[in-house]
């Protein structure tokens, strides 16, 4: 299956100083032995940098700050085969992420929006063909303005969990969350298409709240879990809108989010989305046969 497929990604790009040690500290506790690492990230780039290693024609709508993160962030897309025309410089700092990483890939990260708080889409025309994804890393009034203006299929990730208002939920052709952000957002229960995605138990679609799909999780080993739930989108995003059926979609997505794992970065290499849904299809094939 060739990938034909527009999107632009509307978001948040970060410089991430990442902290990797045994464990996560406690409260007031310092743990020693750790490894230093700096690499592009943000969940808006991170989507972005997916989607187009996986083979969407992608562009980016966002902000960083006029210093050497943000130089080096817009390379890190432009690397990835992202569209940067409508990455905005502007005087303030690049959005940095301070996140640690235990033995077990589990993470905390802490968030420092910067140039992130000033994304505009004012001179933006959407078109009608693309997809338009979000994430609730740049303002809610901004993703209300998205809702009012995208002309095509509208994605969002509530990812960190916030209260949406009603139009972005109505308005949401797919809404994308963890199981913690679901429990935490009831409003979802009632929107038209929901994606939940439960770890190393698989992921979920819902329509109006009933169960549609389920996809079983590969199982891994994880390495780091930063960037695994926005490999998901990208893939769930590109594979719903080039017309495969939910089930195989989460699987594929699955397969992607899987491979993230397996990488300490949080925009890791890809290949093509095709290759994923020819294995997908594959393992049906085989799991069917006497």
């Amino acid at each position: 299956m060739t990938i034909d497929f527009d999107l632009t990604v509307v978001g948040s790009i970060n410089a991430d100083i990442t902290a990797t040690t045994r464990r996560l500290p406690a409260a007031g506790e310092t743990v020693g032995g750790g490894r230093l690492a700096r690499s592009p990230g943000g969940k808006g780039a991170n989507q972005a940098a997916a989607a187009a290693r996986l083979g969407a024609r992608t562009t980016m709508i966002g902000a960083v700050g006029s210093d050497a993160s943000g130089a080096a962030m817009r390379e890190a897309l432009t690397r990835a085969g992202v569209g940067v025309d409508d990455v905005a410089v502007v005087e303030a700092e690049t959005g940095t992420a301070l996140i640690m990483i235990d033995g077990n890939g589990e993470n905390q990260i802490a968030v420092c929006e910067g140039a992130n708080a000033r994304v505009r889409i004012d001179d933006i025309e959407f078109r009608a063909h693309e997809t338009v994804l979000t994430q609730l890393e740049i303002s809610l009034d901004l993703i209300t303005e998205l809702a009012r203006r995208v002309k095509g299929q509208f994605v969002v990730n509530a990812a960190p969990a916030l209260p949406l208002p009603a139009e972005v939920v109505d308005r949401a052709d797919l809404i994308i969350v963890n199981e913690t952000e679901y429990a935490l957002l009831p409003q979802l229960k009632t929107a038209k298409a929901v994606a939940v995605t439960y770890g190393a138990k698989g992921s979920a679609l819902l329509e109006n709240g009933r169960q549609v799909a389920f996809a079983e999780a590969l199982p891994r080993q994880p390495v780091s879990t930063v960037g695994a739930g926005d490999a998901f989108c990208a893939a769930l995003t590109i594979a719903l809108g080039s017309g495969l059926d939910p089930q195989t979609a989460l699987g594929v997505a699955n397969a992607v989010g899987a491979e993230a794992v397996m990488d300490s970065a949080a925009q890791p290499e890809f290949r093509r989305l095709d290759h994923y849904i020819a294995a997908a299809d594959t393992s049906t094939t085989t799991e069917n046969t006497p």
